[in-house]
């Protein structure tokens, strides 16, 4: 009996692809098994009584209205604290990071600078289903959470509210965010370091998607510290008797004088975007209204692509009539900084250090009563260390700076008063200094060497208001209706005006001013 041929017609396979298709068998075989049993836990799933039903998935706003009338009272995320231990609470907010084990799933959940842990457990109150629902939340979806605050031995590390957590009871997502983002929120809120390789987000991203970048605890942080400053600069002025006014903000010249304004057009003739409410200030007191102030947009064609130039930001104003002297006007601004100063250091310590944890800074040094200076002065220091400055020169950038250096260490304080410019350099409407015609009655005031005020004793006499005008080659009749607010009778007064995101950014030692605004406007950004 002849023996059966062996593989007839096929080659006969080598060791090596042998091994090669053993493998291969083995992976389809584990697939099959991978997804047979995907397929019994889902029938699991079905089969198996979901104990969470009716207590996760999409929220329905009507529905919600109706069940919970006016019994849905919300606890924010930054009460949450070990008093509330073992109570119920009702708390919204964005799912920041999430991530499974096993049968547990912890999130963490983020409401403004607060930031809590929620853990959830499958068990008696949470079903499988529950879980994974949670789980496939995408971050920065919007949540409602009903849960019981749990005390936590030893805290929880990365969270802001560290000696409680989250046990959930009811999990709805009110708004699901797209699960690929733009930026992450966590490389948003770190600190650029050439020692740290993590990834961080570059400033043209951050303001090209600007909502998402404005969700880190520094950003909430800053624009709190802004907030405070105008409140700061409103109160203080209120306390010294003045009164808020509204300014027009299209007008019919420059009102600085010079080609930096945006032109618009306004029926059938031009009009500008006001680069300072400064004209309509001195027309108020022109008009008795002794004390003003005024916050408001400020717009400056300025072709500058600098760290501490935009074309529109926030400007906040002053004007006030004197009785003897412009200094009685200096000095009221000058209080005016140290109250606001004071009133950050004492009250937003924490939101300062959010700041400086991303942008560490020197913490900001004033003396009181401010420093002030005079313009020979500054000159004087600037020669001594070799800077080239002439007599009736303005400030460079790099001499602001370099005097900025020098005023602090020579006197301990990242805020002082420069008094007494050369009129050459100042507006036609500045009072020139009636002991040297060299000289004016005007004033900057600096943070870190930076100017963040420019201010004066204004001309109050028509005539000679008119002369400098024409000295400056001013459109007389473009500022005719200012010109005779001062032929009627108006005292002596002077005032400034302070940018507000300057401000905010060098008090904390930010870098650029772009993120110190909600939404920067510069020659190349338009949008979002």
């Amino acid at each position: 009996m002849s023996e059966p041929a062996e593989n007839v017609g096929e080659p006969k396979l080598s060791k090596k692809e042998l091994n090669k298709l053993k493998r291969k068998q083995d992976k389809e075989q584990k697939k099959m098994a991978n997804e047979g049993a995907r397929q019994a836990d889902g029938a699991a799933d079905v089969e198996e009584t979901d104990v969470s039903e009716g207590k996760y998935g999409d929220f329905l706003l009507e529905k919600a209205r109706i069940q919970a009338g006016a019994s849905a009272v919300f606890t924010d995320v930054a009460e949450l604290n070990e008093a509330l231990d073992g109570q119920e609470v009702l708390v919204r907010g964005r799912v920041h990071k999430s991530r499974s084990k096993g049968k547990a799933c912890f999130v963490v959940l983020r409401d403004a600078m607060a930031t809590v842990q929620v853990m959830l457990c499958v068990g008696e109150a949470i079903s499988k289903q529950m879980l994974k629902f949670v789980s496939k939340i995408s971050a920065e979806s919007v949540v409602d959470i009903r849960g019981v605050v749990s005390r936590v031995e030893g805290g929880v590390a990365g969270c802001t509210q560290k000696d409680v957590e989250l046990k959930p009871v009811e999990v709805y997502v009110v708004s699901m965010a797209e699960p690929r983002l733009p930026l992450q929120i966590e490389d948003a809120s770190r600190p650029q370091s050439a020692d740290d390789e993590r990834a961080t987000v570059n400033l043209d991203t951050r303001l090209d998607n600007r909502v998402l970048d404005l969700r880190t605890a520094t950003n909430h942080a800053i624009f709190s510290i802004q907030d405070a400053i105008c409140d700061l600069f409103t109160g203080s002025l209120k306390k010294r008797g003045f009164r808020q006014i509204h300014t027009p903000k299209m007008i019919s010249a420059a009102s600085e004088g010079g080609a930096n304004v945006f032109a618009v057009t306004y029926f059938n003739r031009s009009a500008y975007l006001a680069q300072s409410p400064q004209l309509y200030k001195q027309m108020a007191i022109a008009a008795g209204f002794k004390k003003v102030y005024t916050v408001g947009s400020v717009f400056r064609a300025e072709d500058s692509n600098t760290h501490r130039h935009m074309t529109e930001f926030v400007g906040l104003d002053l004007e006030m009539e004197f009785k003897l002297d412009y200094h009685e006007v200096l000095v009221t601004i000058g209080n005016l900084m140290i109250d606001i100063f004071k009133g950050l250091k004492a009250d937003f310590a924490s939101e300062i250090e959010t700041v400086g944890q991303q942008y560490p800074a020197e913490p900001f040094e004033f003396v009181e009563p401010a420093l002030v200076l005079r313009f020979p002065e500054a000159v004087a220091m600037l020669r001594a260390v070799g800077a080239e400055m002439g007599d009736e020169d303005d400030l460079t950038t790099a001499n602001e700076k370099l005097l900025g250096r020098l005023v602090k260490e020579k006197y301990h304080t990242d805020f002082f008063i420069l008094d007494k410019f050369p009129l050459a350099v100042r507006p036609f409407y500045t009072m020139p200094d009636p002991e040297d015609p060299r000289y004016s009655n005007s004033y900057d005031m600096f943070m870190r060497g930076e100017e963040i005020l420019s201010g004066a004793q204004r001309i109050h006499d028509a005539t000679l208001l008119l002369e400098r005008a024409k000295l400056h080659q001013i459109d007389i009749e473009k500022i005719q209706a200012y010109v005779d607010a001062f032929k009627y009778g108006c005292p002596p007064h002077a005032g400034g005006g302070i940018g507000l995101e300057r401000v905010t950014m060098l008090f904390l030692g930010i870098h650029n001013i772009r993120l110190a605004s909600l939404f920067p406007r510069d020659p190349k950004r338009l949008t979002p």
